[in-house]
């Protein structure tokens, strides 16, 4: 495994953590105009894992690290993907194993207000339960 820095223009997305999933696709333009636009669904790249985000930079890196870098740790074997160009389109993904939206605990308590006039009426609700130790 190898690493790269990917250094982009603008803002780097707030959710992106160490640990998403970086992809990357080639983009072409749009007949007659200068927008991008990625050419094929099927030309997108898993590129690697983000090891680190660096938003503001880092001066004190060897060499120095600008603002709005990623640190991407990739295949660099033959087979690997090659590293992205200037202008490709760089999309991250959550992992699934790490990023779950179920809730974790022993206990839980719900309150529910109605500060309506008027009567409601509650159609459902539910839960994900699952047993997580003995």
């Amino acid at each position: 495994m190898n690493q790269q820095i990917l250094t982009l223009s603008g803002n780097l997305n707030t959710s992106l953590r160490p640990g998403d999933i970086i992809y990357y696709a080639p983009t072409g333009t749009v007949a007659g105009s200068n927008i991008g636009s990625i050419n094929d669904a099927t030309t997108i790249v898993t590129f690697g894992v983000c090891v680190n985000v660096f938003d503001a930079g880092s001066p004190a890196a060897v060499p120095p690290i600008a603002p709005h870098s990623i640190v991407v740790s990739y295949d660099d074997s033959a087979a690997g993907p090659a590293i992205p160009t200037s202008g490709d389109y760089i999309m991250f993904s959550k992992n699934k194993e790490v990023n779950s939206s179920s809730v974790k605990g022993y206990y839980a308590e719900v309150t529910l207000v109605n500060d309506s006039t008027d009567k409601v009426e509650l159609f459902s609700i539910g839960s994900e339960v699952s047993e997580s130790s003995k």
